[in-house]
């Protein structure tokens, strides 16, 4: 009996010395689950903001693709085109992404540049557009029936968003600065969901605006929800054109802050240096508010450059890259 004592005793200093080692491999669990945790979000949030230009331009370019369908049919539109842009940054982007980050890191400055220029010469396209619009060829020929119409629209606006979503994935991956993949490819992740989430999320806001507005001009009960619903719908062509205008201007700012940036990654950092010291100077003469000078001189400056650089791409991509794209088109068939 006393051995048989002395070994449930033995056995229990066991089970609370397994508990001890159960509750420490836990806790430690626990601790390295909530730090990872921390450093994709904060990298994701990162990425995230520097990415805020192309974001606002997304929003703003998405809506005309569902121009003059049925009301109907806006939303599926949206919904299938969110579908396809989920798959290029999932299945296409954030592989090809994590084969660069660990394989050919030192492309990334140049896909960086690349994918800012871009944005420079979109958006200084958009505003050489506002000067001097294209003329008017008259309006489309309807040969396609609805849902032809749609599909075409839909595989439209997801090549399209296939671009912008590089650019995105791309900034993302620059500013992800953990040495873990698994935390890199979660945070590529986090942002993938989160800003094709907030990107067709305001879309679909957007499209069903002037609906809702109009619904509610009809059939409020009282007359201020009426006014409401009567300004809604005068107000959306302003409000995608402030949107439209604010994604211009941001697109010029990250894409020329992104080539500086490069530029002086690669030696070439006297641009940068440039604009630092502008800004820091007219910082230093305001003096109460210094912060928020500098940044935005920075800001304007970085814009300017991005305008001129987009202003210098235009005649390359409308006589260089264009005719060899349609050469290598031509060639497939």
């Amino acid at each position: 009996m006393s051995g048989l004592l002395s070994l449930l005793d033995d056995i229990a200093a066991l089970a609370k010395l397994a508990a001890v080692h159960i509750d420490d491999v836990a806790s430690q669990a626990s601790r390295a689950g909530v730090k990872i945790a921390g450093s994709v979000i904060d990298d994701a949030a990162k990425a995230g903001t520097k990415s805020l230009g192309v974001v606002i331009d997304d929003a703003a370019v998405t809506p005309k693709y569902v121009q003059n369908l049925p009301a109907a049919r806006e939303l599926p539109m949206v919904w299938k085109i969110a579908r396809g842009s989920i798959f290029n940054k999932l299945v296409i982007l954030l592989p090809a992404a994590m084969l660069l980050s660990a394989f050919a890191p030192w492309l990334l400055t140049p896909l960086l540049m690349l994918g800012g220029t871009y944005l420079c010469f979109e958006g200084a396209e958009k505003i050489l557009h506002l000067i001097r619009p294209e003329a008017d060829h008259g309006p489309a020929p309807e040969t396609l029936d609805a849902a032809h119409l749609e599909a075409d629209r839909v595989a439209g606006a997801i090549k399209t968003d296939f671009i912008l979503s590089a650019e995105i994935m791309t900034i993302a991956l620059a500013q992800i600065t953990s040495d873990s993949l698994w935390v890199t490819g979660s945070a590529l992740a986090v942002v993938a969901i989160g800003i094709t989430i907030l990107v067709y999320g305001s879309v679909a806001i957007l499209v069903k605006a002037d609906d809702f507005g109009l619904r509610l001009a009809q059939v409020g009960r009282w007359p201020v929800t009426r006014s409401l619903g009567v300004g809604i719908v005068k107000a959306m062509p302003s409000v995608l054109a402030v949107i439209s205008a604010i994604g211009t201007a941001a697109m010029l700012w990250v894409g020329g802050s992104i080539v500086i940036h490069g530029l002086d990654v690669l030696g070439w950092g006297m641009i940068g240096h440039q604009i630092h010291d502008l800004a820091a100077g007219a910082a230093r003469l305001v003096g109460i508010a210094g912060a928020v000078v500098q940044w935005t001189v920075t800001a304007g400056l970085d814009g300017l450059f991005g305008l001129a650089l987009g202003l210098t791409t235009i005649p390359l991509v409308k006589y260089l890259v264009a005719p060899a794209a349609r050469l290598v088109s031509s060639w497939r068939k």
